[in-house]
């Protein structure tokens, strides 16, 4: 199997995740793992399919004609496969965590701790951000959700006192995120 990762854009409409899925189940591929949101009225998106190695050619023919309808797909092979690295039996990786802010919103609230975040050798492995009006005060609340494996060299007390020193006012909570949890 060929293993690709997808991306996605064009002008949001019903039945376009099941334009690109309906070309992958046609060409004997798999959906594995897949990211998506409509923003600003536009559909993004990532997602990681595998195709048989003969059908590669003809999906990718497939998804690039998605283009007439406005939908722009970039194909990319993937990285290290699932099955592969299942297969290296890789040490065990680190806790993931989640990092919550939520806060009146003001320009640099992610550069500012994702900037907190690098500075710690942290990978930020999902990012969420969220933009609503506030209900009472009509001001503007964001909320971002940080997913991370934090290094065992590094201590949590450490990583919220280094975030809160550049969160102002915003509040922050930083948790382990267990197995059953959704990302």
């Amino acid at each position: 199997m060929t293993e690709w990762i997808l991306t996605l854009i064009g002008p949001d409409r019903p039945g376009l995740v099941e334009a690109v899925a309906e070309r992958v189940v046609a060409r004997g591929g798999n959906w594995m793992v897949s990211r998506m949101a409509q923003l600003g009225g536009k559909f993004a998106g990532i997602a990681h399919v595998a195709v048989p190695e003969a059908e590669a050619e003809a999906l990718a023919k497939d998804l690039a004609a998605l283009a007439a309808d406005g939908l722009m797909v970039h194909v990319e092979a993937a990285g290290e496969s699932l099955s592969d690295a299942a297969a290296a039996s890789p040490p065990p990786a680190p806790a993931p965590h989640l990092l919550q802010v939520v806060g009146s919103d003001r320009p640099g609230i992610v550069r500012e701790i994702s900037g907190v975040l690098a500075a710690a050798g942290i990978n930020v492995e999902s990012l969420s951000t969220e933009y609503t009006k506030a209900p009472m005060s009509g001001g503007s609340i964001f909320r971002a959700d940080f997913q991370f494996s934090l290094p065992s060299a590094h201590s949590i007390d450490q990583l919220r006192t280094d975030v809160e020193a550049v969160a102002g006012d915003l509040m922050v909570e930083v948790s382990p995120v267990s197995p059953l949890q959704p990302e």
